[in-house]
């Protein structure tokens, strides 16, 4: 484990800065008044879950304790809904005022009465026919706030809905220029990826739950990062070959805020610098982990791309978490465009692969954190970062985590973005970072994880993080095809999954030492999310239909249930009438090869 302790707790920094009156001035002026939405979200009713986190600081951290490590074996299904959309479903439910609200696949709405389950409205979606979906039809959640129902769409577009009646108030586009999609055909005749069918590309849309802060709500783009998905030719099985082709196709990505009443736009912080993308030449991570750069090779080819920050990627993959005392957000970044391709975009390719944080009110950049400079692996920052206060020799840090896909959970000093120290690994790792072979390198965590967009659960009291993994070895091959016309061959990489054991790890990570706590071995990778309640119990799913509880402390598994269709989303727990409910959408995951089906399923304790 690495540790590198703060300089300054933000107290001193602020002192320094301002003076004792300034200091309190400068809180007071960030954190502003708050609206009721504002105030519902962060300070979280227990019995209710208002936002993707549940409240700013994405814990997933349930203070419900009416189901326990004692009795959660008399947890029994309350109800289920059958929504009529069998696909893959990663939705967060959302719960306020009694009602649950749920985002389909292929962006359709449900409003349920979140005791019974019955149908309150539902909003169908008219999609483009003519968009090219950039990840699968999967959306994550909605936002819930000012009367209304908040969500990005698989073809790039941000609505609202009224909140009693589903009825569309409004409905804008989220990137207004089109952008080119497609790269196969810069491929020679002989490749067999010429001729492959493939999905993804950069097909711009949302996948993220929005968040809703102060009259804004705030929502970011993905697709960016161009690589091409080949199509597995069973629809049972995994995510085929990913591969990275050289070529002048996508844009930078973006996060922004849009006013909660029109839709109009209040700030846009695009995660391609205009200029300085290029970055110091790192030849480690931040860290010191080598990354095995031809440095002198990418500054000789600088000159020769001089606009290759237009199509620069850096897709915006994870719901902020919001620091409203000292007025910072932060979210996470994807991989740089091309995906694996590195010929054209010599440098450090910021703010790819970072934590960034930014200026609530502004969109303005205050720093960032690249975790893999130049990444060739496609490492992005898919997991929520969490907020905490971190205790370490008797004081309390404000402290922002991310589980990484190269399988360490990174703790920042929230203000300063200052590494405070990564955890052990989580999963196994095996030549990270190695550079791809025409004989293929075996390496892992791949372009899966570690941990993939599945957001974390974190115990603050017990200074405990449970972080969902992935264990799935890849092979990183380099390929060659030759140039048509006398041109010189075309090279690019891909990335495909190897024929040997895969599975998941739920590991608990201690925050006061960053040494892992205990794991629990699944049979298959784990992708959906975390959830942590005051019972003492973590609550997770598999693809092969299970959803567990585990004790806190120990790691046990203390009860399963099994579902039709794979569980890869993330449960919450909310509570109406006196009594607590976990909830969790079923509907499985096509990339990762794990049964869709289209359940939502809601466990209560047996009477």
């Amino acid at each position: 484990m690495m540790l590198i302790r703060p300089l300054l707790t933000y107290a001193a920094f602020c002192l320094i800065l301002t003076g004792i009156a300034g200091c309190a001035g400068l809180q007071q002026a960030q954190s502003g008044k708050q609206d009721e939405t504002t105030a519902n979200i962060a300070q979280a009713q227990a019995g209710e879950w208002p936002s993707f986190g549940r409240d700013y600081a994405n814990q997933r951290y349930s203070p419900l304790k009416q189901i326990d490590r004692a009795n959660v074996t008399k947890l029994d299904l309350a109800w289920k809904v059958k929504t009529g959309v069998s696909a893959s479903f990663q939705s967060t439910p959302i719960v306020v005022g009694g009602v649950m609200y749920v985002s389909l696949p292929y962006n359709h709405v449900l409003a349920l009465d979140a005791k019974t389950g019955k149908q309150l409205w539902r909003y169908e979606h008219q999609r483009r026919q003519d968009w090219k979906m950039c990840c699968g039809p999967a959306n994550r959640g909605v936002a819930v706030g000012y009367g209304k129902v908040f969500m990005g769409t698989v073809d790039a577009r941000l609505i609202a809905l009224d909140a009693k009646t589903g009825k569309l108030e409004w409905d804008i586009d989220a990137v207004e220029a089109a952008v080119a999609t497609e790269g196969q055909e810069s491929l020679s005749n002989a490749d067999p990826n010429r001729i492959a069918k493939t999905t993804g590309g950069t097909g711009i849309g949302i996948a993220m739950a929005p968040v809703v802060y102060q009259g804004k709500v705030i929502v970011g783009i993905t697709g960016v990062g161009y690589g091409l998905h080949i199509d597995n030719p069973r629809d049972d099985a995994p995510l085929g070959a990913v591969i990275g082709v050289t070529g002048r196709y996508g844009r930078p990505g973006f996060l922004a805020a849009f006013d909660v009443q029109s839709g109009k736009r209040v700030w846009q912080f695009d995660t391609i610098p205009a200029k300085g993308w290029e970055g110091q030449f790192r030849e480690t991570t931040p860290d010191g982990v080598k990354l095995n750069r031809d440095i002198a090779q990418e500054k000789a080819r600088l000159g020769d791309h001089p606009d290759a920050a237009r199509f620069g990627g850096g897709s915006a993959w994870s719901t902020p978490a919001i620091d409203a005392a000292n007025g910072l957000l932060y979210f996470g970044t994807g991989n740089p465009s091309p995906q694996m391709n590195d010929v054209a975009r010599p440098g450090d390719n910021l703010y790819t692969v970072s934590l960034v944080a930014l200026d609530i009110r502004t969109g303005k950049i205050r720093w960032h954190y690249q975790q893999v400079p130049h990444d060739l692996w496609g490492y992005d920052l898919a997991s929520p970062p969490v907020l905490f206060e971190l205790v370490r020799d008797g004081k309390r840090i404000p402290a922002v985590g991310q589980a990484g896909k190269t399988g360490w959970f990174y703790v920042h000093d929230r203000l300063t973005g200052e590494l405070l120290f990564k955890s052990d690994a989580f999963v196994p790792q095996h030549n990270l970072f190695a550079k791809a072979t025409f004989e293929g390198t075996r390496l892992f965590p791949g372009i899966l994880g570690g941990a993939n967009w599945s957001p974390i659960a974190l115990s603050e009291t017990d200074q405990r993080v449970f972080v969902a993994g992935i264990h799935a070895p890849i092979k990183y091959t380099l390929h060659e095809t030759p140039g048509k016309n006398g041109e010189p061959p075309i090279r690019y990489a891909s990335s495909e999954p190897v024929d040997e054991a895969r599975w998941g790890l739920l590991s608990a990570i201690d925050l006061r030492t960053g040494k892992i706590a205990w794991q629990q071995k699944t049979e298959q990778p784990l992708v959906g999310g975390v959830l942590a309640t005051a019972g003492g119990l973590v609550f997770t799913g598999e693809g092969n239909g299970s959803f567990n509880a585990y004790d806190q402390q120990t790691g046990a598994l203390l009860w399963q249930a099994k579902a039709d269709a794979g569980v890869n989303a993330p449960p919450i727990a909310y509570e109406i009438d006196g009594v607590q409910y976990v909830a969790v959408a079923a509907g499985g995951n096509s990339i990762f090869g794990y049964k869709q089906g289209d359940n939502i399923l809601v466990y209560s304790l047996s009477k």
